[in-house]
């Protein structure tokens, strides 16, 4: 029943012994612990902290169950951008002719690009959704590319395949890393992104980069663990933490050191949560959400505690270091600010300038600071001199003047509010436990913050949660569900996982599933779906005792020698992002009433595409990024008033074609759009267009005409013609009321030379059967182009004023996440449409299924329990319609979200807002828009419904196809959930102003 944590930070070396068995004591379990300075040789650190615990609570080695290691190194690295510790990466990728037109690292923040950018090649390979190839793998290829790499000497490759998560057979990265280990020998480290992250191309490949860029440092680092428990002759299992709070060996924490990122934050949230007795449910009853902060040497990390004593989870996508990713994890923000952190004065015309971090001298600080004798100044050095801590030598610091201390205090009080306001939901002020060595130099009071709180041993909380992590077992695999119940194929594989967690180490009567995902895959006949299940438990002193954690561990012995470490270097903030007030924005409306978009823009306009999406339309993500990336290429992109241009003037209508899931997956090319726009335009005798055109406003297909039209080098219309997102081409106004040229002649293609034109249909629903038909040979993703319509035809069936619209729900989102009330966000939308706010809640069943080539299913929300809500005002200052504590919400979707209906606990059912109304879920902790892909269990959301166009809800044609009948259901009536709103356009609001 006895264990070490240990949490190796980036100044100091925690250690902490725990007796399990007397968790239940004001001591929390705590025999002995002790702070380390954390070396460069990291063995050092951990065995003179392992060495001193064992000595203060009197402990044979041989008594110890098992050493649980957590660190913040890793990602203290990429924080710091230290050139020490990331290297430069090779990105290979399997994809044949598409994903180009978003390159690797094209999200990633400038100063971390320069540092991990190596070199980029896009080879044949990648799958289909359904499992088809792309294009075979070609080993020239391959061999070429270990030529170009090998003559750049680069150190660290990784392999990212489309939709290479559904290779089980190893047939593509697999298959690419044996002749790339062939080719370039035993010291070059090959990642293959199917083994870090899950579906969701470019986030499972940032995650895969930072992975890469910091393996040859993580090696190094576990080495060290290693050579700890050597000289400690401890021979228990070594296990390091993960992001999730659970625990992994050390081999495989050297294989993928990105899990534990994140694992010092969690460690520190779980170890405030059972030094603070918030674990007793009692107590978790009585109190509200609390905000963890954890200061140590270098970083400080920020995370909401929840009263149930767990961390609150993360969105949908993290960010590492302003790098988007999409690992499961505690909510957690990190900023560049410790004990150890440089404190700077530089002189300027307009005065003194006092900063402090975001570099540190980390565990250099017992021999670089100035109270121990060094000559770099620290923010400990501020409060020695202030005289708020006893460290060092204060007489070192006696010279630093006041106006100094004053500076250094302004800066660390101005970055602690920042986060933390950060991490807040509402403006109310709220208590903060404060944990880490380096909490010394928190100031007594914060803005915003009702009480400070020191638990005891805070000192050590990141080491007693890593003594406490638990051990899990994950399964993930693809399941064929021909002739079989999901639920039954789910319960085996539940089973399976917890067995596996058991295995691992986990006590078989404290082992629950903590997560299931099941991601049907679509297009396929055989309802092949992907299933993720996660089992986590309690450390078993029974089954620990029969691993052999050191031989286990030892397994990296095999990896390269240690390179030489030099001093830390770190790259300096790089100039290129320009902060704009956003209250004051004005958006560039020209002399000639057209709008030259910038950056801010497009991602208000993305933002509100995804609300206006109801759920589908494709992940607006990707085509911001790439629209972004043109502005910074040097193209325009401008939006103009329909009315400005006459009533003959031709519009090119442009869209993607497929389910939302396989946007997130397989990036387009770049030419999938273009090829059917030029096909069509060939075969009806077009020479010109005016303007671009979208089908959808909703989702990724609101920012795709924006694309084309740069490209092209012509405008885009302020408008669409549907306001929204639907599943089916015909489910646009045009083809509602089946207008000449509505739907067809037009033209589909996969942007690799199949291109497909339909010259006339029998009907509407004809042109869906048959592109859909094509869009599903084409891999489940195409670019359409339907037929040119004139801007008076635009205006009498499309929804003027869309993009504006857009803009103008992105910026209400982006103003209440600046004032911290993330709460306003719906009453902001709903000021620009009128609506309600349906339902405040939490996930906590989807279910999903593919029927004929679309994603049916649906998401049940709860109302949040006591223990779970940010405040005792969480859900009552929305303006929610009424509905009984126990009543569940569900939503049908069909890739858009279809109707929304109350269930109560009898069973009853009340129907609250159907289609052609729309029905968008928000995340809760960040206000973005949730596809129907990203609902997963335990998101924390806010559902509301929003008016539709009257062309939909007051006509027969728009209900008849953009109504309940329309998705089979013809019982269910239509009732308006507010008056339409006419969009004010931004062009004519701006273009008046100076």
């Amino acid at each position: 029943m006895l264990r070490i944590g240990v949490d190796v930070g980036g100044t100091n070396t925690d250690g902490v012994l725990i007796d399990v068995a007397r968790l239940h004591e004001s001591n929390r379990g705590v025999l002995a612990h002790f702070k380390a300075p954390t070396t460069p040789n990291v063995s050092d650190g951990i065995e003179a902290a392992v060495r001193e615990v064992l000595r203060l609570a009197a402990v044979a080695p041989a008594d110890i169950a098992s050493l649980s290691v957590g660190t913040t190194a890793f990602i203290n690295a990429v924080l710091e951008a230290d050139f020490r510790r990331l290297a430069k990466v090779a990105v290979i990728r399997l994809c044949g002719p598409y994903t180009k037109q978003c390159p690797p690292f094209i999200d990633f923040p400038q100063r971390l690009r320069i540092l991990t950018e190596g070199y980029v090649a896009y080879v044949d390979g990648g799958f289909e959704i359904d499992g088809r190839e792309i294009s075979p793998l070609k080993e020239e290829q391959i061999v070429t590319q270990c030529t170009i790499i090998k003559e750049k000497g680069i150190k660290n490759v990784v392999l990212s395949g489309v939709y290479s998560p559904l290779d089980n057979e190893g047939k593509q990265e697999v298959a690419a890393m044996a002749i790339m280990r062939r080719e370039l020998g035993p010291f070059v480290n090959i990642v293959c992104s199917r083994d870090v992250g899950q579906i969701g191309f470019l986030e499972r490949e940032n995650a895969s980069i930072l992975n890469a860029s910091i393996l040859s440092f993580a090696q190094r680092t576990i080495r060290g663990f290693q050579q700890a428990m050597r000289l400690l002759n401890l021979t228990c299992p070594l296990y390091l933490t993960q992001n999730d709070g659970t625990l992994t060996t050390a081999a495989s924490a050297a294989r993928l050191p990105i899990r534990t990122f994140a694992s010092g934050p969690t460690n520190s949230m779980r170890g405030a949560a059972l030094l603070a007795g918030l674990d007793d449910h009692n107590v978790a009853q009585e109190r509200k959400s609390t905000i963890v902060v954890d200061i140590g040497g270098t970083t400080t990390d920020v995370g909401v505690l929840l009263p149930s004593g767990f961390p609150r989870q993360a969105a949908a996508f993290i960010e590492v270091g302003g790098v988007r990713t999409n690992f499961s994890m505690a909510d957690v923000q990190s900023i560049g600010l410790g004990g150890g952190s440089r404190v700077r004065v530089t002189e300027s015309s307009t005065g003194r300038r006092v900063s402090v971090g975001p570099d540190s001298v980390g565990h250099y600080l017992t021999r670089d600071a100035r109270v121990f004798g060094g000559q770099v100044l620290t923010a400990t050095d501020v409060v020695v001199a202030q005289r708020r801590a006893v460290l060092g030598d204060s007489s070192r610091v006696a010279d630093v003047e006041d106006d100094v201390v004053e500076g250094a205090n302004k800066a660390i009080k101005k970055l602690l509010e920042g986060i933390i306001d950060k991490m807040k939901t509402s403006p109310e002020d709220i208590t903060v436990i404060l944990v880490g060595g380096g909490s010394i130099i928190a100031p007594e009071e914060l803005s915003g913050v009702l009480a400070l709180v020191r638990p005891p041993y805070f000192d050590v909380a990141n080491a007693v949660g890593a003594a406490m992590a638990k051990v899990a077992g994950e399964v993930d695999t693809i399941e064929f569900l021909q002739d079989r119940q999901i639920q039954d194929v789910i319960e085996k594989i539940k089973a399976r996982a917890i067995e596996k967690a058991v295995q691992a180490g986990a006590d078989p009567t404290t082992v629950k599933v903590v997560e299931v995902v099941n991601l049907p895959v679509q297009y396929v006949t055989n309802q092949a779906t992907r299933i993720i299940v996660k089992a986590a438990g309690d450390l078993s002193p029974e089954n620990v005792a029969s691993i052999d954690g050191l031989s286990s561990a030892m397994q990296t012995e095999d990896i390269h020698q240690d390179e030489v470490e030099g001093e830390k270097q770190a790259l300096a903030e790089s100039d290129d992002s320009i902060t704009v007030d956003i209250e004051t924005y004005k958006p560039e409306i020209r002399h000639d009433r057209t709008w030259s978009l910038s950056e801010l823009d497009l991602e208000w306009i993305a933002e509100g595409c995804g609300v206006l999406g109801t759920g589908g339309g494709g992940s607006t993500y990707p085509p911001f990024l790439m629209a972004r990336q043109l502005l910074r290429d040097g193209r325009e992109i401008i939006v103009i008033d329909p009315q400005d241009v006459p009533e003959d003037a031709v519009f090119l209508r442009s869209s993607f074609m497929g389910s939302p899931s396989v946007s997130a997956e397989r990036l387009q090319g770049g030419d999938e759009i273009p090829a059917s726009a030029r096909a069509l335009m060939r075969y009806m005798g077009f020479s010109d267009i005016a303007a671009t055109i979208s089908e959808e406003i909703g989702g990724g297909n609101g920012i795709q005409p924006m694309l084309v039209a740069a490209e092209m080098g012509k405008p885009v219309a302020d408008a669409d013609l549907m306001g929204r997102a639907y599943p089916n081409m015909y489910q646009s106004l045009p083809g509602a009321f089946n207008i000449p040229g509505g739907l067809w002649p037009c033209a589909i293609s996969d942007g690799v030379g199949n291109t497909v034109i339909l010259p006339s249909a029998s009907g509407p629903k004809a042109v869906e059967d048959i592109l859909r038909t094509v869009t599903t040979e084409m891999g489940s993703k195409s670019g359409v182009s339907m037929a040119p319509l004139s801007r008076k035809t635009c205006d009498e069936y499309g929804i003027g004023n869309s993009i504006s619209q857009a803009w103008r729900i992105g910026r209400a989102i982006a103003l209440c996440r600046k004032s911290n009330d993330l709460k306003c966000i719906p009453s902001a939308i709903l000021g620009l449409q009128n609506g309600a706010c349906l339902f405040v809640g939490k996930i906590i069943d989807v279910q999903r299924e593919v029927r004929k080539g679309f994603t049916w299913g649906s998401v049940t929300i709860v109302p949040l329990l006591r223990d779970e809500e940010e405040s005792d005002e969480s859900s009552s200052t929305l303006a929610t319609i009424a509905h009984g504590p126990d009543d569940h919400l569900v939503i049908p979707f069909q890739n858009e979200n279809l109707y929304a209906y109350l269930e109560s606990p009898n069973g009853s059912k009340k129907i609250m807002v159907t289609v052609p109304d729309l029905i968008t879920v928000l995340d809760s902790q960040n206000g973005a828009a949730l596809g129907t892909p990203d609902y997963r269990y335990g998101l924390r959301v806010t559902v509301i419904a929003l008016a539709g166009h009257p062309k939909w809800t007051t006509t027969p044609e728009g209900l008849s196809v953009g109504g309940p009948a329309a998705f089979g259901l013809p019982e269910v009536p239509f009732i308006p959930i507010g008056d339409y709103k006419e969009p004010v356009s931004v062009i004519a609001e701006y273009s008046h102003r100076a």
